[in-house]
């Protein structure tokens, strides 16, 4: 085993790596950008190493300075989670160069499959189901659209590179399948630096099942058993389970013997995941499924897998690359239970999926004990930056079988507190709770086609949350006036009461909040003998120094999560977020109005403009291209209009908020 190894990532998979190096007394070594200075992998690590600018490109993509890393701390072997460098050859290359061991597959395996193209020739070589589609090099736009013809609408453009969703698109017509190759090949040159694609027929009722397959130096390979996909936005995984619902024993073998089979073809060791895609529309049957690519890495969703199997994933990574024998055979793995993992994101469904930033005010997870379990690499006090993947965690629950855990993670999920960005988690819930989810009717358009319930119009808040919201505020207020009054030269002073007292009127207070754009105001009458009438309830509340508010409305005792910074105010109660804008009676109002105009909804860069000042435009219509949190997002007219300025060219980085396309006014 290694006296020390460098991880050669950040995040959630940098502190999975570490804990398990903790558990075998290996020392590890982490590397940060100048965004993650103060991040957890750096203060989990016992030595870490500053390796550039917070781009990706500057730092956690640059080898040079991995491998540099490496050799100034001693470090005998790099760990590249996933992501980043993982399925980089040349990373391979140069830790074999700089006498490291790559925790990963050799440099051959990594190129075998980076290719899906040439993955898909090799494994119908070796007797692998393939999904019928073009994987040649010819890369005229006029021959792939004529494939595309051949193969059948709806067809599937995919980055011959990489993953994640980057670089792909479905297409249904051939009239769509110009514009949607350009922006493949666009994002998959951003994300791969390899604008090659190719063309699959897309399956229209298809799960996506993966085998996790591991290989040693000495021949052996194994599978751990299938994960189940299926439920995706924007073609990335949202939740993954273990077993996949409903697989009958036959096809559970073929899948894996065809992804050890894989493996075997390549030569492959270490860790890796064959992706299948299974057409379910007669059900899952072990003659309809097909190679889809293979992730020569560990999956995100890998403790799924450990969950079922009681393995340590990491550490059969580990013990392999230190050239040990794998740890059980075939015969001696077996499934216990199911396992379920939701990926919390900091995004907004309801704006679909779009990324969200800014410094996490209060993150509470659920606890943590046999059942449930939590991979994260932040705290609460740290920021989501537009500079990585938004993930702030991911929640992972076992129970003895699917139902038990579906209720174990609607319970955990209703019990994750987290104000600053906007966060999917009361989706997620949303998800876990839906009938057709809990029968196990799962498909890759899951989402889509229960859009309506997963993704509801806002709701209102009800005047039981509006109290709650106005006892926080006051409380807040009655907090710091007692504080100000501590730290003054004159604490009896009648400006510290707290008790809402007035000159000749009865003590009251007025909370004024706007809730999706609607202005509200709550009135608090102080009671004489102490707590407050709000509306016809009488109240009493307490809020602890953890921003938790215990209060009673009526007879009606309910708690709250409070998060308030600056005007921003977030209440969390029985697992739903609500989020107001606190109104300061005594600010100016904006009497500038201004012209309407689009703004960006995050920080990102423009790639692509598409109309000029002047343009008379329909709503809907794209006008420009931002890429953030590596994926492109169209920006569209949100009226008819005609445009007055585009003020953002190509290239240009933009800050969330700003006007990238002004309208002219109404004549």
């Amino acid at each position: 085993m290694f006296d020390k190894i460098l991880i050669a990532n950040r995040g959630e998979i940098a502190c999975r790596v570490i804990d398990t190096c903790r558990r075998l007394g290996v020392r590890t070594v982490a590397v940060y950008s100048d965004a993650d200075a103060e991040a957890r992998h750096v203060a989990l690590a016992d030595e870490a190493v500053h390796i550039g600018p917070a781009p990706a490109r500057d730092s956690y993509l640059v080898i040079d300075r991995i491998i540099a890393a490496a050799r100034r701390t001693g470090a005998q072997a790099i760990h590249p989670g996933y992501g980043f460098l993982s399925e980089k050859a040349e990373m391979a290359r140069a830790c074999a160069a700089a006498g490291l061991v790559f925790i990963g597959p050799p440099a051959s395996a990594i190129e075998a499959m980076g290719l899906k193209g040439a993955a898909k020739a090799l494994m119908q070589q070796a007797q692998v189901p393939v999904v019928p589609g073009y994987h040649g090099d010819d890369q005229d736009p006029g021959m792939l659209a004529a494939k595309a013809a051949e193969i059948g609408w709806p067809v599937l453009i995919k980055a011959v590179a990489g993953g994640g969703g980057k670089g792909m698109r479905r297409v249904d017509a051939a009239e769509d399948f110009a514009a949607a190759l350009a922006g493949a090949q666009r994002e998959a040159a951003a994300s791969f630096g390899d604008d090659k694609v190719l063309i699959e027929k897309y399956l229209v009722k298809p799960r996506h099942i993966e085998i996790q397959v591991f290989g040693d130096t000495r021949g052996n390979a194994v599978y751990l058993f299938e994960r189940d996909c299926s439920v995706q936005r924007r073609h990335q995984k949202v939740l993954e389970e273990a077993p996949a619902p409903d697989m009958p024993a036959e096809m559970r073998a073929r899948m894996g013997e065809a992804a050890v089979a894989a493996a075997k073809a390549i030569g492959y060791v270490g860790a890796g995941t064959v992706e299948f895609i299974a057409d379910v529309a007669d059900g899952l049957r072990a003659d309809r499924f097909y190679f889809m690519e293979m992730n020569t890495r560990l999956q995100v969703e890998h403790p799924v897998t450990e969950m079922i199997t009681g393995q340590d994933l990491v550490e059969w990574q580990l013990r392999v690359a230190a050239g040990e024998a794998l740890p059980l055979t075939q015969g001696q793995l077996a499934i216990d239970g199911h396992a379920i993992e939701a990926r919390v994101y900091a995004e907004d469904p309801a704006r679909n999926f779009l990324p969200s930033t800014g410094r996490l005010a209060r993150l509470r997870p659920p606890s943590t004990d046999a059942h449930v379990r939590i991979d994260t690499g932040v705290r609460e006090g740290d920021t989501v930056t537009p500079f990585y993947d938004p993930m702030i965690a991911k929640l992972i629950v076992w129970d003895r079988d699917r139902q038990g855990a579906l209720r174990r993670m609607a319970a955990a999920l209703q019990n994750y507190e987290i104000a600053g960005p906007t966060t999917n988690v009361a989706f997620l819930r949303r998800l876990c709770l839906h009938p057709a989810f809990a029968a196990g009717d799962l498909d890759t358009g899951f989402i889509e086609r229960h859009r309506a319930d997963l993704l509801p119009d806002s709701e209102a808040p009800s005047d039981t949350i509006l109290a709650l919201a106005a006892l926080a505020v006051v409380k807040e207020r009655e907090q710091a006036a007692r504080e100000a009054a501590a730290a003054s030269g004159d604490p009896g002073s009648p400006w510290a009461r707290t008790d809402g007292w007035r000159l000749n009127d009865e003590g009251h207070d007025v909370v004024r909040l706007v809730h999706g754009g609607t202005p509200v105001a709550m009135a608090l009458r102080y009671r004489k003998q102490g707590g407050y009438v709000v509306g016809d309830l009488a109240a009493s509340a307490t809020l602890d120094s953890a921003g938790t508010l215990e209060a009673d409305l009526g007879g009606l005792r309910l708690r709250a999560a409070v998060a308030l910074a600056g005007s921003d105010l977030t209440l969390i109660v029985q697992g739903v977020t609500w989020r107001f804008t606190l109104v300061d009676p005594f600010a100016a109002e904006d009497d500038e109005g201004g012209h309407g105009g689009v703004t960006s909804p995050m920080p990102g860069k423009v790639i692509q403009v598409l109309a000029q000042a002047g343009d008379a435009v329909a709503k809907g219509q794209p006008l420009l291209i931002l890429e953030a949190m590596k994926m492109e997002h169209t920006i569209a007219a949100p009226v008819d209009g005609r445009i007055a300025a585009i003020n953002a060219a190509v290239g240009e980085q933009v800050n969330e908020g700003v006007v990238l396309v002004a309208f002219e006014e109404d004549a």
